[in-house]
């Protein structure tokens, strides 16, 4: 299975580097795992927020291209216990539709045009976490849920 992720701004912190790194090969055995990054739009007033948040979404957009399956990050958006979003990993990697893209907006958020583009908007949790932070907390969500599917040692 291919598991794409595109977000905005690049992870700046050795040790979040070095998580990200460790799960990419703890989930090489179930998925190729690539990750793109897109530039924040800097802005220096309120007013221009609106437009910076539909340029990064733009770019998002158009990295992910035409994934089989579109899967935005959001706060707002729906939460799930592991075994569901395992659950849902499963019976996409069953259909053999193709690939999962999912998109990480940067500190402002997403677009419009990202959560119309969606087929489903995810949660995290209720607290806010930088969007770096999203990177490693989903590709350990992503790393439970084959251990899940597999039926092997690490979900409790």
């Amino acid at each position: 299975m291919q598991i794409r992720i595109i977000a905005v701004g690049k992870v700046k912190e050795n040790w979040q580097k070095e998580g990200i790194a460790d799960l990419i090969r703890r989930l090489s055995p179930y998925a190729t795992i690539t990750i793109t990054e897109v530039p924040d739009q800097k802005y220096s007033s309120a007013g221009e927020q609106p437009s910076a948040i539909r340029k990064e979404g733009a770019s998002l957009l158009a990295a992910a291209k035409d994934p089989a399956l579109f899967i935005a990050l959001d706060p707002a958006g729906r939460m799930m216990p592991s075994e569901t979003f395992a659950a849902l990993l499963r019976n996409h990697e069953i259909s053999g539709r193709g690939d999962i893209a999912f998109c990480i907006g940067g500190a402002d958020g997403l677009s419009e045009e990202v959560r119309a583009r969606a087929d489903l908007i995810l949660s995290l949790s209720e607290m806010t976490f930088t969007h770096t932070m999203a990177r490693l907390l989903l590709l350990e969500q992503v790393y439970r849920g084959f251990r899940i599917i597999r039926g092997e040692p690490y979900h409790r």
